[in-house]
């Protein structure tokens, strides 16, 4: 991967920058979901109050990702994620230290609201050069992207499992990571496209896109961009609501006990990595409209073999088809959103938002819902919304360049 100030990269190294932007995105969340506990236990709150913070970061989230497009519409994707990314980096170290160092909440639901922000900014800047990437590769590869995100997770809960066995306080462990993580964007952003996002700019323009900021705000009117956001929706609700309740219902619903409720998501977790890895080839092969739809059908069917058959063996096989139908909505969305360069980062900002809201309000729904009815009965709203999702499939349509894409590839 090697280019020089003033160059354009190459597409590889361009590829592998969306990738490492992806996985340090996903660093970065990990230090802060797996630091949790730590975190309660250092502001000494309740766990209502603590439920606020997490308020403060998820109304946070929703401002920068509806903000998102006119920052990118102003100075390009890459300067984007250069400036919200290490601003969610300082904002991350500031966590730590408001909360371990000052132990003042306060100071950490400010520092979480500015974290929430500029990781919405970074999601969809992010996106938008996943999209570009593939309409300039012509192959659907922003589950890889996904994938990579999760990969990040994965390792950012390790590296925090660690830090906490050994003691090393939130406010030092986050602190390293922001700097190590901050390094390490200073250093891949140089191999992004100067710009490219920007309507009618070239790779090294400079200025404002040419879009208004009614022109994106219309973006919500189109109903292209609802019928994508009902994809997202489904496919978003089904993926929360296994991330929040699913080891839960498997311990209270089937009587299993802690660690079975933890193998059952990490099952969850592992399948949804395998289909975005996987989901590329059948991606190529078969294209979006169908794949969805197979998506939606596997994601359904795994759900009613999880609610209504009380077995180990079909609670295994219904997790995995749930994660493996469930593993491509959101980034096939993402792709979807973006297929017209001169309104991709309007779009995406807006099918994210409808996706960011499906994970901020599942939780709760599911867990009011479980409260009178029992978790696993309560995941039939999930099927309903997959269902809806299902129906919406024929938004994803390739279109401009990713259909030609797709014409280049089915011609033999």
């Amino acid at each position: 991967m090697t280019t020089s100030p003033g160059t354009r990269p190459s597409l590889s190294a361009w590829r592998i920058a969306v990738f490492v932007v992806f996985a340090i995105n996903g660093l970065a969340m990990a230090t802060w979901f797996a630091r949790t506990p730590a975190v309660r236990d250092a502001l000494d709150v309740r766990t209502d109050e603590f439920g606020f913070l997490i308020m403060g970061m998820a109304g946070g989230s929703i401002i920068g990702l509806l903000a998102s497009s006119h920052i990118i519409a102003r100075i390009g994707s890459r300067m984007t994620i250069l400036v919200a990314l290490l601003s969610s980096l300082v904002a991350l170290a500031v966590m730590g230290l408001g909360a371990e160092t000052l132990q003042n909440f306060g100071v950490t639901f400010v520092a979480l609201a500015f974290f929430g922000a500029a990781n919405g900014i970074t999601d969809v800047a992010q996106n938008v050069e996943g999209a570009g990437v593939e309409q300039a590769q012509g192959r659907s590869i922003m589950p890889w992207f996904h994938a990579s995100w999760s990969i990040g997770t994965i390792t950012g809960a390790g590296i925090s499992a660690g830090a906490s066995a050994l003691g090393i306080g939130v406010d030092v462990h986050a602190t390293v990571m922001a700097i190590v993580l901050g390094v390490a964007t200073l250093i891949v952003v140089r191999y992004l496209p100067k710009n490219r996002a920007l309507p009618g700019l070239d790779d090294d323009g400079d200025g404002p896109g040419q879009s208004t900021f009614g022109e994106r705000m219309g973006i919500w009117r189109e109903p292209r961009t609802l019928l994508i956001g009902l994809i997202v929706l489904g496919m978003a609700f089904a993926e929360g609501s296994a991330n929040d309740w699913l080891a839960l219902a498997i311990v209270d619903d089937r009587g299993a006990d802690e660690a079975t409720g933890a193998l059952s998501f990490t099952l969850f977790a592992i399948a949804m990595t395998v289909g975005r890895i996987g989901g590329v080839w059948v991606l190529d092969r078969f294209g979006r409209v169908p794949v969805l739809r197979a998506s939606a059908v596997l994601a359904m069917a795994g759900l009613a073999l999880l609610i209504t058959v009380d077995s180990p063996v079909a609670a295994a096989i219904g997790i995995i088809a749930w994660g493996l139908g469930a593993s491509l909505g959101f980034p096939v969305g993402m792709s979807a959103a973006a297929d017209d360069p001169a309104k991709a980062a309007a779009r995406v900002s807006a099918v994210a938002t409808v996706g960011y809201f499906a994970f901020l309000v599942g939780p709760p729904l599911i867990g009011f819902l479980g409260e009178a009815v029992g978790l696993l009965t309560s995941f039939w709203v999930v099927l309903v919304l997959i269902g809806v999702a299902f129906f919406a499939t024929p938004a994803a349509r390739e279109t401009g360049a990713a259909a030609n894409a797709s014409a280049r590839d089915a011609r033999p």
